[in-house]
């Protein structure tokens, strides 16, 4: 699991979004941002995360902050999930795993006696200068911008 601590300069990175689009952690120098990883678009416990995060999206921009999602799937998948939950935040394909592996949240979980290797659901916040403000590891689906904007130091 993940070796960042809070404090430590967050991992730069490149991807591309659900549209193709190239993004890189460098975009967000001067905004606070929200990196969320989550294991697998459209399952119920990522779809309760998202929509969690849209329903408070006005509240993340009067803070200063973007949203970035990532998690593994097609580009398809990502924009098929945007379309299906009206998300106003991009969400980066990583099929390769390099942003995942990067901010470490790829590794073994269980589920129902199963073990399996994974995304672990974990957040980071990362301040206006790309160091890692906060992370969440027990994240709340149902809840989740409360961890959020109720934990930062704003």
């Amino acid at each position: 699991m993940t070796k960042l601590q809070i404090g430590d300069k967050a991992p730069s990175f490149t991807a591309l979004d659900q549209s193709g689009k190239k993004v890189t952690l460098n975009d967000f120098k001067g905004k606070k941002l929200v990196l969320f990883f989550y294991p697998k678009a459209s399952t119920p416990g990522c779809t309760t995360e998202v929509k969690n995060l849209r329903d408070n999206y006005k509240e993340f921009l009067e803070k200063g902050y973007a949203i970035l999602g990532v998690s593994a799937d097609s580009a398809k998948r990502q924009q098929n999930f945007i379309n299906k939950n009206e998300l106003p935040f991009p969400l980066l394909v990583d099929e390769d795993k390099k942003v995942i592996e990067a901010f470490g949240v790829w590794g073994p979980k269980k589920f129902m006696g199963r073990e399996y290797d994974g995304i672990h659901r974990t957040t980071f916040i990362i301040d206006e200068k790309g160091k890692i403000e906060n992370i969440i590891k027990k994240v709340k689906t149902k809840e989740h911008a409360n961890q959020i904007l109720c934990n930062t130091n704003m």
